[in-house]
């Protein structure tokens, strides 16, 4: 399925979750970073990549001055105002104070400027954010162009072809997952040399099999080599753009452009893409991920009420399946690492309290390279720290294991103490389910 090769699964990220940059330094979760709408057109216009005219804007005022300058060289143009979050279906998502559509067409400055201030300083819900939304801070002005046919153009890395892939459907415009299930055939595949580089004929091939007009083929090849530019320089895993479309200004002739696009890249590159990786928005992000991360910690948020405190992502995902084997939900992944210090664990107690949605934590730790007895005095400095009130259950397992129980039962705190990983979550179900 292509699902497997142009979307990054829970999994994936979870089991990717724990990197070292440098031997000796605490693993940090690999961020994958998110831009905004008008920040992926910034990167692709640098790099030669045709895209719709337009600016954003962070005040009313601004977003006016934007759609004038763009009435001045186009008085027929139409104006489109999109809230810039980083989530999809904002055309159908809804304000918190009522307001209806995160994506606007406009004839006149003044209505951009109307729409702005609706859109400005207020959260915006889709089905992507949840209910609690997303916050707009800025938005997009484009110069509207009337779109004759869409295209679905994607390159990958592919651990398949060992190197990039050319993705590539004449049925733009859709989810690419629905084509794939329901037209398989739809879909082009092209694998690149990436010593050689993206070939004419390659993107000739690819222009033709997705219908061009001959007239705006050689537009389309440009793109995509420009694209492949891209995706090269600035170490990126995905650029996948939908659509990739013919259309034309209200004042000029059919061309191809990049109307939409979704960019992915290398978390491990982060130091050659300063430019890239100062974009990043902190407002967008879950605010627990932000102060994991500058603990050193790697977080994932999810639903449930059994927080998860452990060493390792494959540790993380088997203590999640276990604790919903037993009824429970787990709540979080919060990895500490294999180099924990007393700091980082009494951190991650704090953040996880700091979910009122959390019930109850369990602590599952193997102890290798940080021994049991230190990981345990730890828990213990980080329960009286931050005065849990709920039910805490640990199960350590490794290096000092004895010592480490030891610890927990000179401590003088409630701390439930676990045979095994099977126990430990049993006894967590058990702690939280008596809370209700």
């Amino acid at each position: 399925m292509l699902r497997q090769i142009a979307k990054t699964s829970a999994s994936n990220r979870l089991a990717g979750a724990t990197k070292s940059k440098f031997a000796g330094v605490a693993a940090t979760q690999v961020r994958f970073l998110n831009l905004h709408e008008y920040q992926s057109k910034m990167v692709m216009e640098k790099y030669g990549v045709i895209t719709q005219r337009g600016q954003h804007a962070s005040t009313p005022q601004e977003a006016r001055k934007v759609a004038e300058e763009i009435k001045k060289k186009n008085p027929s143009a139409e104006l489109i105002v999109k809230a810039q979050i980083h989530a999809g279906g904002r055309g159908k998502g809804t304000f918190t104070d009522g307001f209806k559509g995160g994506v606007k067409i406009c004839k006149t400055p003044q209505e951009v400027e109307e729409n702005a201030k609706k859109m400005l300083g207020n959260t915006l819900v889709t089905l992507q954010t949840g209910p609690a939304g997303q916050k707009v801070g800025t938005v997009l002005i484009n110069e509207g162009i009337s779109i004759k046919s869409e295209k679905y153009f994607a390159i990958l890395m592919d651990r398949k072809y060992n190197g990039p892939v050319l993705v590539a459907s004449a049925q733009g415009g859709m989810d690419i997952e629905t084509v794939a299930h329901n037209t398989p055939d739809a879909i082009v595949k092209e694998p690149v040399d990436i010593m050689k580089g993206i070939q004419p004929e390659q993107t000739l091939k690819i222009a033709k099999a997705l219908g061009f007009k001959p007239a705006n083929i050689p537009a389309a090849q440009k793109n995509m080599e420009a694209l492949y530019k891209l995706f090269i320089g600035s170490d990126a895993t995905q650029v996948e753009i939908n659509p990739l479309a013919e259309g034309k200004y209200s004042n000029e002739g059919e061309t191809v452009f990049c109307v939409d696009a979704k960019l992915n890249f290398d978390d491990n590159a982060s130091f050659r893409q300063k430019e890239i990786y100062a974009m990043r928005d902190k407002s967008m992000e879950d605010p627990r991920d932000v102060r994991a991360e500058e603990a050193g910690l790697n977080f994932v948020g999810l639903d449930g009420s059994i927080g998860c405190l452990v060493n390792g992502a494959g540790l993380a995902m088997a203590t999640m399946d276990i604790i919903n084997l037993h009824g429970g939900k787990p709540a979080n992944f919060l990895d500490v690492g294999g180099g924990a210090t007393p700091q980082m664990v009494t951190e991650a107690f704090r953040i996880l309290t700091s979910d009122k949605n959390v019930k109850g934590i369990l602590v599952n730790i193997f102890g290798g390279i940080m021994k049991c007895d230190i990981i345990a005095m730890g828990v213990v400095q980080a329960f009286k720290e931050v005065g849990l009130k709920i039910p805490l259950v640990v199960r350590l397992e490794g290096t000092n294991v004895d010592l480490g129980k030891k610890v927990f039962r000179d401590s003088g705190v409630p701390i439930i103490v676990a045979d095994d990983l099977d126990d430990a979550a049993k006894k967590a179900v058990a702690a939280v389910n008596k809370l209700k």
